[in-house]
């Protein structure tokens, strides 16, 4: 039989057993942290909205070539004059000018961010030795881009990461907007960087290969970050996280009795995986995205039932062997 639909219970537990799945060991190893790291921040939003002149934005396009090339795309003006008049259009632009104050007000200090990134850098490098620590600008986009992440350089789009409160904000679903708040920009970065050392089988387009891989890049960033809560690893609510646990029995039952597993379909995959408020194949209660949710408890089960690195982890890319070693079972609900 096939289960259409599950509703959830409500159930009245302690939230601080149920928000966070590992919080047991949070501290960074100390041969993590005494390795010989500087990250450099430059908050290149102050240098180009503090310059008045043509010369002074080609100093800056000068200065700093890396990004001249891969955010502002420089290439791809007929001269760098163009470029250089359309900065100062911006720079004139009284919407940018009141956007760019609030962001110089919001992460006036940046030292905590900073050092989360650096901590966060330490670990991957500890871990992956090819690392190669990338240039980190910050900038003021006009919500035009939130990351930009490559193996030499990182830019964020500082304004995407106004509190959701505030009155500029980015055109998206408030359940997105929520999710761009300064605690979610190092493990969203983290996230992303995960990708590189996530290996997978192009041949295999199950949403269980999805799944496998996203909660490989959730216990990525958890590993990195281990005293980060999951909330802002995954983007639920502590509450969605403990009314996912204590449904993971119904959840996981959707997905068996209705052999999702192996479904290969784009259109049913994006149930599941997709970006949503809510997996509205599941309930409406049931947060979105779901079968990442589900994808990462296997994989966490994986890794603690084999004792593996986190290199050769993230190397592993048959899902099928992923999910077949874990001895994965949901947990029941709590009492």
């Amino acid at each position: 039989m096939r289960i259409s639909r599950i509703f959830f219970f409500s159930v009245f537990i302690s939230l601080t057993l149920a928000c966070d799945k590992k919080e047991e060991a949070c501290e960074l190893d100390e041969a993590i942290l005494a390795q010989d790291l500087n990250l450099q921040i430059t908050r290149l939003e102050n240098d180009f909205f503090e310059a008045n002149t043509a010369a002074e934005f080609e100093y800056l396009l000068e200065k700093y070539p890396e990004f001249a090339q891969e955010f502002l795309d420089m290439g791809s003006y007929p001269t760098q004059d163009s470029l250089i008049n359309e900065l100062l259009e911006i720079h004139q632009d009284s919407s940018m000018r009141l956007l760019y104050d609030s962001v110089r007000i919001e992460f006036q200090d940046f030292s905590q961010i900073e050092q989360d990134l650096e901590n966060a850098f330490k670990a991957i490098k500890y871990n992956f030795p090819e690392f190669q620590i990338p240039k980190v600008y910050t900038f003021v986009t006009g919500f035009n881009v939130d990351l930009v992440v490559t193996d030499e350089l990182i830019v964020i789009g500082l304004d995407y990461f106004l509190p959701a409160s505030h009155s500029f904000q980015p055109d998206q679903p408030r359940y997105l907007a929520e999710r761009y708040e300064a605690p979610y920009l190092v493990p969203m970065l983290v996230t992303v960087i995960s990708s590189r050392f996530n290996k997978t089988d192009p041949a295999d387009k199950t949403l269980l290969a999805e799944m496998i891989y996203y909660g490989k890049s959730y216990h990525f960033t958890k590993a990195i970050l281990p005293c980060t809560s999951d909330q802002f690893i995954i983007g639920y609510t502590p509450e969605q996280i403990a009314e996912s646990f204590d449904n993971e029995e119904y959840i996981w039952a959707h997905f068996v009795e209705n052999e999702l597993l192996y479904e290969t379909n784009p259109f049913e995959l994006r149930k599941y995986i997709g970006e949503a408020p809510f997996t509205d194949a599941i309930s409406t209660n049931a947060p979105g995205r779901i079968g990442r949710w589900l994808g990462w408890n296997i994989v966490d089960d994986y890794q603690f039932s084999n004792s593996i690195s986190l290199a050769d982890l993230m190397g592993e890319s048959d899902a099928e062997k992923i999910f077949r070693q874990s001895g994965y079972r949901p947990r029941p609900p709590r009492n």
